[in-house]
């Protein structure tokens, strides 16, 4: 990303690819086509390369646009109005193979992964006098939790979920060496094992990591891996894998760490707060769009320089309770890409430049990560009270009145009160697809595919593409494709 951010990637020649990029200080000047030996030939371009693969994250098949919206049109929170006959499919649940789409996101995951492998692999080799065993370990901590946040990405994708089978079922090929040049066919691993090494990788990147408060930079800060960073993701991963104390134990460190407030307001967005624990960078010149890709070019309707793809769906409009500011202070009326008119978000709103930071973990989501990790081990309501006290903080911040014990009648009310304040608090943030599937819940209930969008359905999660398929004879097709 760049040196607002996380700087700017550069191009290397490498198949095995890390990017050069500019440096926040403008130390760095790198050159397109660089070696493999000068990549990591001593700090500044091991540094350079640590910042190629924050820079491919940017891309809009990661967190530049795609990644976001599947989670939200590939369930209830959106109505994809758009004409990509890709996107259509996917929303529709009428998915093939040959999904280009797919396909693109499958590879570029990838490819940032295999960046992140080789800095992984070969920064502790590098030889340079001022680079110290601290310094090149924190290079690597921040590479395996970049790791560690693409597999989850990947395996929520292309894996049922732990609910399913316990996490027997199979997710997606682990590649965890440098590429050495000698072309492997990996198998799919189970979905354990991918957790297992995102448990792995976040643990071990820890202690090496630097906290929140030790950056100077608010964008680096809140852009750039730290340990609450790494401890809120764990605290995501036992969430959705049912390990409630874990979940617990860890959302309580994030909230406790100093650099975590939830903002009392929502004029957070792009501004790099408290309210955000890591938080993709962007800037005009440095962002994920293609020629079909950024947020706010699908959030956004044409008058805002957007193209209207991505609207509220009416079932989620419909839940809004009167006087939430999450509805009144984060949407506005527009004209959508066929023509007729619906709500938008406005969380992301340069569609001009593209400059919207893409949240990926929210002070807010820590905190309802503790509430429903408290709902879940109480025995009685009145024994989940710390949840409600939760909720209501962010119930007082959206302008509604606070629950009491007596607004439920018993645990199951309390989760789904939850699972409700996750759906507009985090709303467009690519999160409500998991939310359903751990729960069993179905993705859709009303409009084209929500037959086939029940838990457990073969189309509720992507295929494997085609051409991986082709290339590899060690991979399986996911069912029903």
């Amino acid at each position: 990303m760049n040196k607002k951010h996380i700087l700017k990637a550069l191009g290397f020649s490498l198949a095995l690819g890390l990017f050069a990029c500019e440096d926040k200080l403008n130390e760095l000047r790198p050159e397109q086509d660089l070696t493999e030996e000068s990549a990591f030939k001593n700090e500044a371009a091991a540094m350079s390369s640590l910042f190629g693969v924050y820079s491919t994250t940017q891309n809009y098949e990661i967190f530049g646009g795609l990644s976001h919206i599947i989670g939200d049109f590939h369930a209830d929170n959106v109505q994809f109005i758009g004409s990509f006959p890709t996107l259509q499919e996917i929303q529709n649940f009428n998915i093939v193979g040959a999904n280009s789409s797919i396909q693109a996101l499958w590879q570029v995951h990838y490819r940032a992964i295999t960046r992140a492998n080789n800095v992984i692999a070969k920064v502790p080799t590098v030889v340079d006098q001022g680079f110290t065993d601290a310094e090149k370990a924190q290079v690597v901590a921040e590479a395996k939790f970049i790791r560690a946040l693409l597999y989850f990405q990947m395996s929520n994708f292309f894996s049922q979920p732990y609910q399913f089978s316990g996490g027997d079922n199979l997710s997606v090929p682990l590649v965890l060496d440098a590429f050495s040049g000698e072309i492997t066919y990996p198998e799919r691993a189970t979905l354990n094992q991918v957790h297992a090494q995102i448990e792995k990788d976040l643990q071990e990147a820890i202690p090496a990591l630097k906290n929140a408060a030790d950056f100077g930079d608010p964008s680096e800060a809140r852009g750039r891996a730290t340990v609450g960073a790494a401890q809120a993701l764990l605290s995501r991963l036992y969430l959705y894998r049912e390990n409630w104390s874990q979940a617990e134990q860890n959302a309580r460190t994030v909230l406790n760490n100093g650099s975590y407030n939830l903002a009392t307001d929502y004029s957070f967005y792009n501004a790099n707060t408290s309210e955000d624990v890591f938080t993709i960078q962007n800037s005009a010149i440095d962002n994920g769009r293609t020629g079909s890709g950024g947020l706010a070019s699908y959030y956004r309707p044409a008058a805002n320089g957007g193209r209207g793809d991505a609207a509220f769906s009416p079932e989620f409009l419909a839940s809004y309770e009167t006087g939430d500011k999450r509805l009144s202070s984060l949407s506005s009326v527009g004209v959508g890409a066929d023509g007729g008119t619906y709500t938008f978000t406005t969380k992301y709103p340069d569609a001009v430049n593209n400059a919207d930071n893409a949240p990926i973990i929210r002070t807010t989501e820590v905190v309802l990560t503790l509430a429903e990790a408290i709902a879940k081990q109480a025995t009685t309501v009145s024994g989940a009270s710390e949840s409600i006290q939760l909720l209501n903080r962010l119930r007082v911040r959206a302008g509604l009145a606070p629950y009491t014990v007596e607004s439920f009648s018993n645990l199951n009310g309390l989760v789904e009160a939850i699972l409700d304040e996750r759906r507009k608090e985090l709303a467009f943030e690519g999160l409500r697809r998991m939310d359903l599937l751990r729960y069993k819940k179905p993705l859709k209930t009303n409009g084209e595919g929500a037959s086939k969008a029940v838990f457990g359905g073969d189309l509720t999660i992507l295929p494997i593409p085609q051409r991986e398929l082709d290339i590899n004879p060690s991979l399986v097709p996911n069912p029903g494709y």
